[in-house]
């Protein structure tokens, strides 16, 4: 078998068998295949395309490439999660803590946040010495005694993905929904959860820009995780506002606490509720309608906040923080962002509102940047509200002056007005199963 005979095969559209995708994935990863000649064969599948039964194939041969998470010695149904990345989504820190407080264990790997989208560890580790890094055994451990670990990826988890991607973000090849969908599974797949939940963004701060190609996208990933043994469900939900009104580490740790003690923004908590029912329902807790009333009544009796406190504690973390969130570190500087304009707010620019708040300092340009946990953006006003001249938009966080006008700067930039009051979008558009796709 030939590398070269494989390229030429995919770029005449031509299909892939099973031996043929795992002679390229471990060649690749064993360094017997060279970046120019892998280059060359993403290509071909960027305009070629795959078949379901070719992408479950590379899913697999990725999955394999290194460490499969063992859970078995957990009771119950495993229920995963997995977000396309988004502005002010930390939909990952109340879904968990409720669903493990009703009894579904949840043993989390996340990752941490580049350019506009914040990553679950790196909001985790604003609370003062939590721990996120741990042996196998403390992660399955703490899980077995609390009910849930949220912990960083395993570094040898998937690592043929890691590999590929590096390589797809500089040929010009992330762009295609096979090779998503198989990075997204491999890494969900290898963490060894039972069923997994897929809430996939969509819009102006999402990776998917629009709803055909979110629901092409999540049908190829639910396919996957069915074809091996997962049940696995897909919310297409709203990224066109930022989700919530914080963005910023701490900040969106505070607005976690406060969804939790049942005081948090209204589509927050709403795609929050309908996130953990899906979570519930994987794990055969009910019917949707009434895994929903169960969530509802885990925020009202404050049994979800407790299992959060709980974790936090379990991770070396400070639990106060969680039942005082005025322990949390304040900014060295505050400003408030003026509207220049009247009028209605047509339209968020979510990912430059996201770079916004990466240029005070809450997020990282490079792999190496530090993050300054304090910084950060409080919204005033969000997509379809009314404003007035002189208004406060949003309110600023960060170390800095001068990041204070460059992070104000592009804020403003990402903010378009209108006379005309703009249409009221849904939280939630479609749910996509094994079934097919349902708009909702």
């Amino acid at each position: 078998m030939r590398m070269l005979d494989l390229i030429e095969k995919k770029k005449l559209g031509q299909e892939l068998n099973h031996n043929e995708i795992n002679f390229i994935i471990s060649g690749y990863t064993k360094k017997e295949i060279p970046d120019y000649q892998m280059s060359a064969f993403l290509m071909a599948v960027r305009f070629m395309g795959m078949t379901a039964e070719e992408t479950s194939s590379l899913t697999m041969a990725m999955v394999n490439s290194g460490e499969i998470v063992d859970l078995s010695s957990i009771s119950g149904i495993k229920v995963d999660k997995h977000s396309t990345g988004g502005v002010g989504d930390k939909t990952t820190l109340i879904i968990s803590p409720i669903v493990a407080s009703l009894g579904v264990p949840i043993a989390k790997m996340s990752g941490r946040g580049l350019s506009h989208t914040g990553g679950t560890v790196d909001k985790l580790e604003a609370i003062p010495n939590l721990r996120t890094e741990f042996s196998k055994e403390e992660f399955l451990e703490i899980v077995k005694t609390t009910g849930i670990c949220v912990a960083g990826q395993s570094g040898n988890l998937a690592p043929a993905d890691k590999k590929i991607y590096a390589l797809r973000d500089v040929t010009g090849t992330v762009d295609s929904i096979p090779l998503i969908a198989a990075s997204i599974m491999s890494k969900k797949i290898a963490a060894g959860s039972d069923a997994i939940l897929l809430d996939v963004k969509t819009g102006s701060g999402a990776f998917m820009k629009t709803l055909e190609d979110s629901i092409k996208l999540a049908e190829a990933m639910v396919a996957i995780g069915e074809s091996v043994g997962r049940c696995t469900v897909a919310l297409i939900t709203d990224m066109d506002t930022p989700l919530g009104y914080a963005i910023g580490n701490s900040l969106e740790i505070k607005e976690v606490v406060d969804v939790l003690n049942g005081n948090g923004p209204e589509d927050l908590t709403e795609i929050c509720v309908l996130l953990a029912a899906e979570m519930l329902f994987l794990a055969n807790k009910g019917s949707l309608e009434e895994c929903k009333q169960m969530v509802l009544e885990c925020i009202k009796n404050k049994s979800a906040i407790e299992t959060l406190a709980k974790m936090v504690k379990a991770q070396g973390g400070n639990e106060n923080h969680i039942y005082d969130i005025n322990n949390f570190e304040n900014a060295k500087f505050t400003q408030e962002i003026i509207s220049e304009s009247s009028g209605f707010i047509e339209k968020m620019d979510t990912t430059g509102i996201g770079l916004s708040a990466c240029l005070l300092g809450a997020g990282r340009e490079t792999e190496d940047s530090v993050i300054d946990f304090s910084a950060g953006i409080i919204l005033h006003k969000k997509t379809g509200d009314i404003v007035k001249k002189s208004d406060v938009l949003a309110t600023i966080y960060t170390s800095s002056l001068e990041k204070c006008e460059i992070g104000k700067a592009k804020f403003l930039e990402s903010i378009i007005f209108s006379e005309k009051e703009p249409s009221k979008k849904p939280i939630v558009y479609a749910r996509v199963s094994k079934d097919g796709a349902e708009l909702l």
